[in-house]
């Protein structure tokens, strides 16, 4: 399954240095044989007060497998970062480790199992935190059948997920678990965090750290998950949009109500992209689920834009 539009991590700084830190982290700390003893545990948090282990722990896998699986589905993840901007984006980061981090030691402060004498360390918050939006906002594309059983394009990442969730059973899923619901709070908009952004110099920070290595280019253009059979950027349509800018598309501008459906009408579009969709563009867009008024419609309003026009839809789903 396509990670969501150009391959490598073009336009997503913050999860590229999010990978990097993980890798570096991980190994660093294997090396030292110390990757067993990150993770946090009742004893550490209320009696010995080893508070480094709030950071560290959120940065460095325990096992070569969680690491393989944990950087698959945080690369995999950058998708989010492209459809909400980085500014964004590290909101959705800081939030997922904080939050997942305050349950995390809720639960080892009222459980005190000891079987949880020390859970699994690693990003846990922000990859299962992700599994909120990729679950409720990322159509699928792809539905086939293997000995009988039905499996969609998506069902590989649920699957990767699942893997790091039982890697280490309680160890593992509690942390797990913690993510997910900090997941669905910021889904929720709890405090109105999805609103919230960091600074203009953050993204400037993290696109400083880019590696000419990792693919990254400043002219290649944001996009958001679209399905294998959707065409890649061509050159014409991006050679306009600048360094830092994202195909995000804020539904007040657009003109589109708060509460859309699939009948939601859509204003008339600029003289410059009248022309009439293509038809082919339209018959991709419903199949992914869409109305074809509304697809239409979308199209109009990214000059027959397929990405962008995807981008339109789903978030008009989104609120």
């Amino acid at each position: 399954m396509n990670g969501g539009g150009p391959s490598g991590f073009n336009n997503a700084p913050v999860a590229r240095t999010l990978v990097i830190a993980c890798g570096l982290f991980t190994v660093i700390f294997g090396i030292q044989g110390r990757s067993n003893k990150l993770g946090l545990s009742y004893q550490d948090i209320f009696k010995n007060l080893q508070l480094w282990k709030l950071v560290v722990s959120n940065f460095a896998f325990s096992s070569t497998p969680e690491l393989l699986f944990g950087l698959y589905l945080l690369y995999y993840f950058r998708v989010f970062e492209r459809q909400i901007g980085s500014n964004k984006y590290s909101v959705f980061v800081m939030f997922s480790i904080v939050v997942s981090l305050l349950f995390e030691i809720l639960a080892l402060g009222f459980l005190k199992d000891s079987t949880l004498n020390v859970l699994t360390s690693g990003p846990y918050g922000v990859i299962f935190s992700s599994f909120v939006p990729f679950y409720l906002d990322i159509p699928v594309s792809t539905r086939f059948r293997v000995f009988g059983l039905r499996f969609t394009d998506k069902s590989f990442i649920y699957l990767a997920g699942l893997q790091l969730l039982l890697s280490s059973w309680k160890r593992s899923i509690l942390p797990g678990i913690c993510g997910i619901l900090a997941g669905a709070l910021y889904r929720l908009n709890v405090l109105r965090i999805r609103r919230l952004k960091f600074p203009d110099f953050v993204a400037s920070f993290f696109l400083r750290l880019s590696w000419p290595s990792m693919g990254s280019t400043a002219t290649a253009a944001p996009s958001r998950n679209v399905p294998r059979n959707i065409p890649s950027y061509a050159p014409r349509q991006v050679e306009a949009i600048e360094e830092k800018e994202v195909i995000v598309v804020n539904l007040k501008q657009w003109g589109i109500p708060s509460a859309c459906s699939s009948q939601a009408s859509y204003p008339a579009a600029p003289p410059a992209s009248t022309a009439e969709p293509v038809e082919d563009s339209i018959a991709t867009l419903v199949s992914m689920g869409f109305d074809r008024s509304s697809a239409r419609q979308a199209l109009i309003h990214a000059r027959n834009d397929l990405n962008a026009a995807t981008n339109i839809l789903l978030e008009a789903q989104s609120h």
